[in-house]
């Protein structure tokens, strides 16, 4: 579609080979630099890894050139250090705190120059990169150390490191030494550099206490992996391992000033669990992402234990219980259970603060001595009905579930609102998980092990207690999960070791366990020196500091903030609050390099080459709104960039060549889709240069995520909604009728009473109705004035008072419009909309006579609900879809859910039938 659309175009014919030359000599060249040595150093002591990675380059041009360093690193991870080193001077990385950083980076931005970054490009890596001109055979040397506590998942600690060095590098080394007191009970490696002739580059040594892996490819093994080819490699090598855990009461390292205790037990029993899953099936879960719940929720069904109980419910505005209650996950009820998944349809609103209340309260419901009880909430996370204010939101969620169970959430797709999510689930004990939307749900799941981290509680109530220890780490769990750790650290008072005395208390089934074996091991490694020891703690502080100020409030939020601010200096951490200042040659911009917040970073995993304008760190805290590239086909490409500017205002692409923007403004009424956020209503489209569009093509995905919502930017028939109504207070039937003139009522009985209406395009509901009697009188109605016109006489009325014409009376009030005629009396109600009247009639008294016609004078509307998403009406199935819409029949109008269907269904008849071409 992109070929046809750059073909298609008349005005600038080009060849492919033409368009694929501009690509290329708009590409960097990098064959001139000539990367000699690159080597990638980890040392891994009582689960706390320091890597270092250092690049060594050579400019072999006879002129300057810009060399750019650019590695990706695991996101749980701290850059700590960076320095370069040119013609033997040293350039270093300080970290700052953000704010005395940013404008430093914002002026850089602001003149076009690089500045390095920090961001977020996959699900468990981030990236580093910065650039610096060096003179013509000259080379520099770039050091990287980045630090990260390792954390224990389904029974294993993984250190992750990643190989780009984006061409084939003769002296080429990677080197892991690992030292664990406890004792190495199993140890491998894994990843994509490990493959194929790679695999012969690896080679490993294991002792009892020590680990070690050495990479040393050549160059011709560098370009024959999975992920590799004649620019090298571009993968991962993953180390894997476990430690010995011989006591009950874990590993504790101590030093005179800090301990770190790792807590693990085994050959506990298995606690039962009760599960309550909530799922949105809201519209903007439509497409992909409810096809990965649905996958999702199967899987997780699939592993749940025969002495544990479930629930489902799923929601949109409303909420719908498989059962009312929890019931066994015998394997009758667990295929019931999946027939229930397999059937869930995307549509309506997103109410989240009523379906988790709705799960909490079952759980609540159903309390099981010697059970675990765990929410799972699968969604994306935008609640847009209900109660909508996140912080109520999470305010309600934490009241009901009063720290009695932890909420763990799963969040589908780039734009979900993860910062949300995440919030709520540290609230109660939880953490968040993200789906992404570009890759099999299941073996995501799989990879992260979501469920199987939390699928086999063996304690609850967990407290862990030191006598002789301050400024402690977290010490209250509420759940501890087979293949999980427990770490603690802390300052041992007054550098006592002899008094310091751990303990664990917590619960299993139904009985309360002690943890203080005095045999523990308690002794210190040589290698966990006290400063090491120190690094644990901070680093581990600082994380659960980050994570405690996500969701308090007040003065705590601010303690926290500060305390972890202070520690991110003190130690050197980039986090969300610290920058590091990149110095460089005098006459060459300075690089600020950020850490990314989950959530607030270019979806797709960001972009190549420089950031937009406005883009990311470089405008912190704004609010992103949406782009999309129209080409020839209707295809698009969606994604998000920075807030726009003034009308006319330039962009850089992604590529780094400019963009022009212009501005589409919709109907107030139109509502962006989740995670697209249309702010007051106007979205930015993008017209960029032909080649830049294929050069997009590596870093972006094609989607059409906002396309519904943006398409109301183009010409289309203007649609106004009506709802037809139930009389035993079911849903109603809403339809789009076309801007037109309707027939309202037709009475034939009485005086050949008429009522028509003309739909405003400019508002939700009529710009004029007329009522007509056989007589020669008429009334017309506004929103401003009633003319009267009785035979020949015409006169205005705009008061209080009743006032008859004939058969007619019509009483004015503030906002309606009463009209009485025989036995028929309608209401016509006066709304507001983006400050401007509009009608909309109600008929309160329906006539007698089994004669009428017209939309008003339908009688109400019966129907039997089938499953999924049909009705039966008159023994005719029709489509219809779970939405909401704006009720306008009433005096405050008000959201309503209904059943949307087309417009002939909702009438059951053809529309023309009740269109008319003079009022």
């Amino acid at each position: 579609l992109f070929l046809e659309a750059i073909m298609g175009r008349a005005s600038a014919p080009l060849s492919l080979f033409g368009l694929l030359l501009a690509v290329v000599t708009a590409l960097p060249v990098r064959e001139n630099w000539d990367i000699y040595s690159y080597h990638i150093n980890s040392t891994v002591t009582s689960r706390y890894a320091i890597t270092v990675i250092t690049s060594r380059v050579a400019n072999r041009m006879e002129e300057s050139k810009e060399i750019e360093f650019h590695v990706r690193i695991p996101k749980n991870a701290f850059i700590t250090k960076f320095k370069m080193v040119i013609d033997g001077q040293e350039y270093d990385g300080i970290v700052k705190e953000k704010e005395k950083a940013q404008q430093q980076y914002s002026q850089a931005v602001s003149r076009g120059q690089s500045a390095g970054i920090v961001s977020s490009v996959g699900r468990t890596l981030e990236e580093f990169k910065t650039s610096v001109t060096v003179a013509a055979h000259k080379k520099v040397t770039f050091e990287l150390t980045y630090e990260e506590l390792l954390k224990r998942r389904l029974g294993k600690y993984e250190l992750q490191i990643h190989a780009r060095p984006m061409q084939p590098v003769k002296d080429f080394k990677v080197d892991v030494y690992i030292n664990e007191n406890a004792g190495i009970n199993s140890f491998m490696v894994k990843g994509g550099l490990s493959t194929k002739e790679l695999a012969n580059a690896v080679t490993t040594t294991q002792a009892e206490k020590e680990a070690w892996v050495h990479f040393y490819p050549t160059v011709d093994q560098q370009k024959s992996c999975d992920s590799c080819d004649d620019k090298g490699m571009n993968g991962d090598l993953i180390v894997v391992y476990d430690v010995n855990r011989n006591t009950s009461l874990g590993d504790i390292q101590r030093s005179p000033g800090y301990f770190v205790h790792h807590f693990a037990p085994s050959n506990l029993q298995r606690i039962p669990k009760n599960v309550v899953f909530i799922i949105d099936q809201s519209g903007s879960m439509h497409g992909r992402k409810i096809e990965q719940t649905r996958t999702a929720l199967i899987h997780i069904l699939n592993d749940l234990a025969e002495d544990d109980f479930f629930g489902l419910l799923t929601f949109d505005s409303n909420i719908f219980q498989w059962k009312r209650e929890l019931v066994q996950a015998t394997k009758a009820n667990l295929e019931s259970a999946k027939t229930f998944a397999r059937n869930i349809r995307a549509n309506g609103a997103t109410n989240i603060n009523a379906a988790v209340l709705k799960g909490s309260s079952m759980l609540n419901a159903h309390p099981r001595e010697g059970s675990a009880s765990i929410l799972i909430l699968l969604t994306d996370g935008d609640p847009t009905t209900g109660e909508t204010n996140p912080e109520a939101i999470q305010s309600n969620v934490r009241n009901a579930i009063a720290e009695k169970f932890p909420l763990y959430c799963l969040g589908f797709g780039f734009d979900v609102n993860f910062e949300f999510l995440e919030k709520m689930s540290l609230q109660n004990n939880g953490v968040a998980r993200r789906i992404y939307e570009d890759s099999d749900a299941d073996l995501q799941l799989k990879q992260q092990g979501f469920y199987e981290e939390v699928a086999t509680p063996l304690l609850t109530n967990v407290m862990m207690i030191y006598v002789g220890g301050t400024n402690l780490t977290k010490t209250s769990f509420s759940h501890h999960y087979k293949g999980s750790e427990i770490v603690v650290a802390g300052v041992i008072s007054d550098n006592d070791v002899e008094t310091f005395a751990p303990q664990v208390v917590a619960i299993s089934k139904s009985r309360r366990l002690v943890f203080d074996d005095k045999n523990a091991t308690t002794e210190t490694s040589v290698m966990a020196s006290d400063s090491q020891m120190q690094r644990i703690w901070a680093h581990l502080t600082v994380k659960q500091l980050l994570d405690k100020e996500l969701h308090l409030s007040g003065s705590e939020k601010e303690d926290a903030k500060n305390e972890a601010l202070k520690l991110s200096l003190r130690y050197g951490f980039v986090t969300p609050l610290t920058s590091m200042v990149v110095t460089k040659p005098q006459g060459e911009s300075t690089d600020v390099l950020d850490k990314p917040k989950e959530g607030n970073t270019w979806p797709r995993g960001g972009v190549a080459g420089p950031p937009f304008h406005g883009f990311g760190s470089a405008a912190p805290g704004k609010i992103w709104t949406m782009f999309q590239w129209h080409t020839k086909g209707n295809s698009h490409i969606s994604g998000n960039a920075g807030p726009p500017g003034l009308p006319g205002s330039r962009y850089i692409g992604a590529a780094g060549y400019p963009g022009h923007a212009t501005r589409h403004y919709l109907k107030e009424s139109a509502v962006c889709q989740k995670g697209c956020q249309c702010t007051q209503h106007k979205c930015v489209s993008f017209q960029p240069p032909l080649f830049m569009i294929l050069l997009l093509l590596p870093t972006m995905s094609m989607t059409t995520e906002c396309l519904p919502r943006l398409s109301q930017q183009l010409p289309q028939p203007l649609q106004v909604n009506f709802m037809r109504k139930p009389a035993d207070g079911s849903l109603p039937l809403c339809f789009d009728v076309p801007v037109g003139r309707l027939k309202l009522l037709h009475h034939p009985n009485m005086a050949e009473l008429t009522v028509n209406g003309e739909l405003s395009s400019e508002t939700p509901g009529f710009s004029k109705i007329v009522i007509h009697l056989k007589e020669d009188q008429h009334v017309e109605v506004d929103s401003s004035k009633i003319v009267v016109r009785d035979k020949q006489s015409v006169s205005h009325y705009s008061g209080d008072e009743p006032h008859t014409v004939g058969s007619i009376t019509v009483i004015r009030r503030a906002k309606e419009i009463d009209i009485t005629v025989g036995d028929t009396r309608m209401v016509i109600l006066i709304h507001l909309h983006q400050g401007k009247e509009f009608l909309w009639p109600v008929l309160r008294q329906r006539p007698s006579d089994s004669g009428v016609t017209g939309i008003l004078g339908l009688q109400p509307v019966v129907y039997e609900e089938q499953f999924p998403e049909k009705l039966k009406i008159d023994s005719r199935e029709i489509e219809a879809t779970r939405r909401t819409a704006v009720d306008y029949s009433e005096a405050v109008p008000r959201q309503q859910d209904c059943w949307r269907t087309s417009a002939e269904d909702a009438l059951q008849a053809p529309l023309h039938h009740f269109t008319i071409s003079e009022l």
